[in-house]
């Protein structure tokens, strides 16, 4: 395997792609499937948040949150087929 410098914008680019498409593959999935186990399964997710975070400055005070990301398993798999597109291409 030949020594390729590692690129964080690149990775996180391959990420954000992943996701993308995992979360349009979730959402037509959720459209097309009918009840039952598989769609529970597929379309299956966890949405952990982060805050509100407050910081009071006595001049200024800012309120930051929720933030909170949106994962399901076919975003996991969104972002496995991303990278191994990206990897195949560069």
């Amino acid at each position: 395997m030949a020594n390729v410098p590692r690129r964080p914008l690149f990775y996180t680019a391959v990420l954000a792609a992943g996701f993308a498409l995992g979360g349009f593959l979730s959402a037509f999935l959720e459209r097309v499937l009918p009840r039952g186990a598989p769609r529970e399964v597929l379309t299956f997710s966890v949405t952990p948040t982060l805050g509100p975070v407050s910081v009071d400055l006595l001049v200024v005070s800012l309120t930051l949150g929720p933030i909170g990301i949106h994962v399901s398993l076919l975003s996991v798999v969104g972002v496995v087929l991303a990278y191994l597109l990206a990897r195949s291409l560069f």
